[in-house]
């Protein structure tokens, strides 16, 4: 199923013995287009701070009661790396939270999340759905693959993105203008960012459509743009996107065939 992810936000977060805080924004990475991190408002419990939390931890949702279990205590959160939410995210700074929770790394695979396509495939099941925890590594050896990493990443650019930051940004065809980003799909099984919810409303009165990922051509950050491989004409005939309609299969396929592109789905692994 796909959900909005501002629909996703203030969505509790509760640990194995209590309530860490409120999901607040989703980071992306520019790359998958998949969201690697909930960044969470812990609340006064720990003054507010604001923490990374991975699809990794994530047990079953709760989405009647909107509670996104993860499996980690509140110490471990409390003790956390200290990583600045407000500015951009490196791969430093990624290596250490993922290390300190021992984590292996997602990217360098051949899959979305390491070698596969899931976040929960990259820690053991446990019992209640909830993840028993991160693969048991060495701490010594965790550090010293970190810190090698590290070095090897030290130049990288910034990859991972606000998603909320993201909602605004201008969306040019291959022939004009033709709206902004009014929200971001994503898939509650992968984490993968499936479409952008495009408002075309400064050309079309209350029509919006949906564009994937994939059919971007380039993403000025800094301008706060996004260009995409297809024309005007295509997105005002494209099937309109409904939000209090939920998307299924049929309609999705309805949309890939007008832009004459192949599914997300064809190429998914069964979880």
């Amino acid at each position: 199923m796909l959900r909005n992810l501002k629909d996703l936000e203030n969505y509790a977060i509760r640990a194995t013995d209590g309530d860490i805080g409120h999901v607040k924004d989703f980071y992306f990475d520019d790359e998958a287009w998949a969201v690697r991190y909930l960044i969470v408002e812990t609340g006064g419990w720990l003054s507010s701070r604001k923490v990374l939390i991975s699809p990794i931890a994530l047990g079953t949702p709760d989405w009647a009661n909107q509670v996104l279990p993860v499996a980690i205590t509140k110490e471990q959160v409390s003790n956390s790396p200290d990583i600045d939410t407000d500015r951009s995210v490196s791969r430093q700074h990624e290596m250490r939270n993922l290390a300190y929770y021992g984590y292996p790394s997602y990217w360098g695979g051949a899959g979305l999340w390491g070698s596969g396509a899931y976040p929960g495939m990259m820690v053991l099941s446990g019992d209640g759905g909830v993840p028993a925890g991160p693969y048991i590594v060495d701490p010594k050896v965790q550090e010293n693959l970190a810190r090698a990493d590290e070095a090897r990443h030290r130049n990288d650019d910034h990859h991972l993105h606000s998603c909320n930051a993201v909602i605004g940004y201008h969306i040019h065809a291959s022939d004009g203008d033709i709206g902004h980003v009014q929200g971001l799909l994503v898939d509650e099984q992968t984490w993968a960012v499936r479409y952008m919810i495009v408002s075309t409303n400064n050309w079309w009165i209350g029509h919006e459509v949906l564009i994937a990922p994939q059919w971007i051509g380039n993403v000025s950050w800094d301008e706060g743009a996004v260009t995409v491989g297809v024309n005007r004409q295509s997105v005002q005939n494209a099937p309109p996107y409904d939000s209090s309609i939920q998307l299924n299969r049929t309609q999705e396929i309805g949309i890939h065939e007008h832009y004459a592109r192949p599914g997300y789905w064809a190429s998914a692994v069964p979880p």
